[in-house]
C-alpha cells in the first residue's frame, strides 16, 4: 500500500507580498534593502504585509539578483569559548545593519582544518570573511583574496598587506596583569598557558616575561604550558601541580572536594604564590582544583585571567582579569568588512585591569 505525501505548502514570494501590500516588486526590493527612497507608510505597509505572509528573503535569490551575497562567513578558533561567541553577538549586530546572514564556524585551532574551512566558504560566494587565524603564514587566507573574497583578521595584528586587520595588544593586557600581581608582592609566580602554536599564547607568555624581566624579575616566573585554552586543561593541569606539591586532591571529577575542611592543606614554600592564566577558562578550572584541594582563593593562592567572559563576575571568588572588549572587536571588524573591504586597515584596541577578589598579597 502506498502513502500519498501532501505537498509542503508554497513558501510565499517577493510578488505574494507586493500583491497583499499592493505596490511593486521593487518597491518591496527596496524596502528590503533598507533603501530610504520608501515613503513611510508605503514601507509600513510592505512590513506588515511581510509580517502576515511570514515572508523570509531567498539568500541565494538575492545573491542572484543583486550579485552581492548577504552570506558572510566567521571563522574562529574555538566555539565552546565564550570569547569568541561574545565577540560574534557583536559581529551579528553589525552583519544585521546591513541586512546581512553569518555562517559562524570553528577552526578548532587547526591548520588543515582553516584551509578546508576557507575554501569551502569561497565556494559559497560568500561576501566576505571574518578569520582568527590559526595558519601564521595565512596562505589559504591569501589564496581565497585573490579569488575576490575579502578576508579580515579578527583578534590578529596586522600582518599581510592585503587583509584588514583588528586585534587587542595581548602582550600590553598580559603585562598589566603580571604588574598586578608583582604591585601586590607576590615572588613566586606561575605563568598557565595554553599551547604555544596559538599566536595569543605566544604574545601573552612575550608580555609576562618583558614585565617582569624590566623589574629584574624574570626568575620569578615559571611557565606551564597546556594543550589547549579550556577549563579542563586548567584543572588537570593544577591538579597535577597540586599531586607534585605533596596535596592531597580527590581521585576524579565525581569526587567531593576537600575544600570543607576546617585547615588548608599546607603548600611547600616553593609552591607559586599566584597563578597568572592566559584566558579565564583556565582560570576557572584552576579554581576549581585549588577548591577541591581545599587551598584558598586568594588566602593561599591568587588568581588573574585574561579576557573577563560574562561569568568570570558570577564565581564564587570574582575573578580579578584582564578585560578585553568582545563585542566591540566583533563589531569593528564586521564594520572594516562591510564600509569598504577594499580599504586595507589595521586596528589595535587596547586591554584594561578588572581587580576583584580572587587576588591579594602572597601567604605568609
Amino acid at each position: 500500500m502506498s502513502i500519498a505525501c501532501s505537498p509542503s505548502p508554497k513558501a510565499p514570494s517577493v510578488k505574494d507580498v507586493a500583491r497583499l501590500a499592493e505596490v511593486s516588486v521593487g518597491t518591496v526590493s527596496n524596502v528590503l534593502n533598507g533603501r530610504s527612497s520608501v515613503r513611510p507608510d508605503i514601507r509600513e505597509r510592505v512590513e506588515m504585509a511581510i509580517a502576515d505572509l511570514s515572508y523570509v528573503p531567498n539568500p541565494t535569490a538575492q545573491a542572484l539578483r543583486t550579485g552581492i551575497s548577504p552570506l558572510v562567513g566567521v571563522a574562529v578558533l574555538d566555539l565552546a569559548n565564550p570569547f569568541f561567541m561574545e565577540a560574534a553577538t557583536g559581529m551579528e549586530r553589525r552583519l544585521y545593519q546591513d541586512g546581512c546572514i553569518m555562517a559562524l564556524s570553528s577552526t578548532h585551532s587547526d591548520v588543515e582544518e582553516e584551509a578546508r574551512l576557507l575554501r569551502a566558504l569561497a565556494g559559497q560566494g560568500v561576501r566576505g570573511i571574518l578569520l582568527t587565524p590559526t595558519d601564521s603564514s595565512l596562505e589559504v587566507a591569501l589564496e581565497v583574496v585573490s579569488r575576490g573574497v575579502p578576508v579580515v583578521l579578527f583578534d590578529s595584528p596586522a600582518t599581510p598587506k592585503e587583509m584588514s586587520s583588528i586585534c587587542v595588544d595581548d602582550r600590553a593586557g598580559a603585562a598589566l596583569a603580571a604588574q598586578h600581581l608583582l604591585s601586590l608582592g607576590h615572588r613566586h609566580i606561575a605563568l598557565l598557558n595554553g599551547p604555544r602554536r596559538v599566536r595569543q599564547a605566544r604574545d601573552r607568555l612575550a608580555g609576562v616575561e618583558k614585565a617582569m624581566e624590566e623589574v629584574g624579575r624574570r626568575k620569578d616566573l615559571t611557565v606551564y604550558e597546556f594543550d589547549a585554552f579550556t577549563a579542563e586543561a586548567g584543572r588537570s593541569g593544577v591538579r597535577a601541580m597540586l599531586a607534585g606539591a605533596g596535596v592531597l586532591v580527590p581521585g576524579g571529577a565525581a569526587d567531593p572536594p576537600a575544600a570543607h575542611a576546617l585547615i588548608p592543606p599546607t603548600l611547600p614554600p616553593a609552591f607559586p604564590t599566584a597563578f597568572l592564566c592566559t584566558n579565564d577558562l583556565i582560570a576557572f578550572g584552576a579554581m576549581t582544583a585549588l577548591r577541591d584541594a581545599g587551598v584558598r582563593v586568594p588566602e593561599d593562592v591568587s588568581l588573574i585571567g585574561f579576557d573577563d567572559v560574562p561569568v568570570a563576575s558570577q564565581m564564587s571568588v570574582p575573578l580579578t582579569t584582564i578585560r578585553q572588549p568582545m563585542a566591540e572587536l566583533g563589531w569593528a571588524s564586521a564594520d572594516i568588512l562591510l564600509r569598504n573591504p577594499d580599504n586595507v586597515q589595521h586596528q589595535r584596541f587596547y586591554p584594561e585591569l578588572v581587580t576583584r577578589s580572587s587576588t591579594a598579597g602572597p601567604r605568609s
